[in-house]
């Protein structure tokens, strides 16, 4: 049999698979989310997040301390709001002595060379769970937008490299991005979460912070997962505003929203892989439907492949040992 082109050949052993790989992890690709509580020596299993802690600060600088040695180049914070600190303004939240704020400034002590991101949001401090102020039962937009400049300045005092608006209220990169030159933090950056959709699969995140919304729902400034074009409307809506790294979230129900926001603007792109889609593997790992170690791999790197630049994932650690 004569074929003119046999594609097998590309395919045969695994070092001309990887000589002619497309997509490549790098340690440096990943994002890791860090969980962040009040104490010392706290470490608090996540129950729906299998092998995930929320740590207080000195264990959170450990990690920290560990995920550097391995390769991995920038971290995401997240605290646990004491419950008599939130309310409805959110003014924990730029409390320059506030958990964020310390453990940002202990971080930046520790292992200087780590980019620090932060969230920027305020459903963590608030007494309704909600990523915005409340008025006669509305998540108010630009009233949140206020708390939220606050915010971002408090953490970029503090000493972020970067800060990452996660609520998608309306015109807060403008605003974020018109403070932060204000006051002089030039070398400050955004992520903005610009098309994150209101998604079932936030619901293990929101038990590791407490932070389920406590009426309705968030469907009013998170996206209809039904809707495409508008994604790419919000992404470069930010990018206008002024955005150094946009994101799509979550990652792996959207990775045509990756491709097609990476065909469409020129920063770089970040994906979230986010809570639920994290636990689903260790869920089916655990009955033994699937091998997690080739699912991890295979995940990661098909939203690295549907364009991501940089991916959050909260098997940033466990994929840079398994890459080798």
């Amino acid at each position: 049999m004569y074929l003119q082109r046999r594609n097998r050949i590309l395919r045969n052993n695994p070092s001309i698979r990887s000589l002619v790989a497309e997509t490549i992890l790098r340690p440096s690709d990943f994002i890791a989310p860090l969980f962040i509580d009040e104490g010392e020596n706290v470490a608090f299993e996540i129950p729906s997040m299998p092998g995930y802690y929320r740590r207080s600060i000195d264990g959170t600088i450990q990690e920290v301390k560990e995920l550097w040695s391995l390769g991995i180049k920038s971290i995401l914070l997240f605290v646990k709001a004491a419950d008599d600190t939130k309310d409805n303004t959110g003014k924990e939240s730029w409390n320059p002595d506030g958990l964020m704020q310390r453990a940002i400034k202990a971080i930046k002590n520790a292992v200087p060379e780590m980019i620090v991101m932060t969230d920027v949001a305020l459903d963590p401090y608030s007494v309704y769970g909600h990523d915005g102020i409340v008025e006669n039962g509305e998540k108010v937009n630009d009233p949140t937008v206020e708390a939220l400049v606050k915010m971002s300045l408090s953490h970029a005092a503090a000493g972020a490299d970067i800060v990452a608006p996660s609520d998608m209220m309306d015109g807060r990169i403008g605003a974020i991005r018109e403070a932060l030159e204000q006051n002089n933090f030039t070398k400050t950056g955004i992520m903005a979460y610009s098309a994150k959709y209101a998604s079932c699969f936030y619901g293990p995140f929101r038990d590791a912070l407490d932070s389920a919304p406590g009426f309705g729902d968030k469907k009013t400034y998170q996206m209809d997962y039904a809707n495409r074009i508008e994604a790419i409307k919000e992404t470069l809506m930010d990018i206008e505003e002024g955005a150094d790294i946009v994101m799509v979230k979550p990652a792996m129900t959207y990775l045509d929203i990756i491709r097609e926001v990476k065909n469409a603007v020129d920063v770089p792109v970040s994906a979230y892989h986010v809570s639920g889609e994290y636990a689903m593997i260790k869920a089916a790992a655990k009955m033994g439907w699937l091998n997690e170690d080739k699912a991890v791999l295979e995940c990661l790197t098909s939203i690295k492949r549907a364009g991501a630049d940089l991916i959050a994932t909260y098997f940033a650690k466990d994929a840079v040992k398994l890459l080798g």
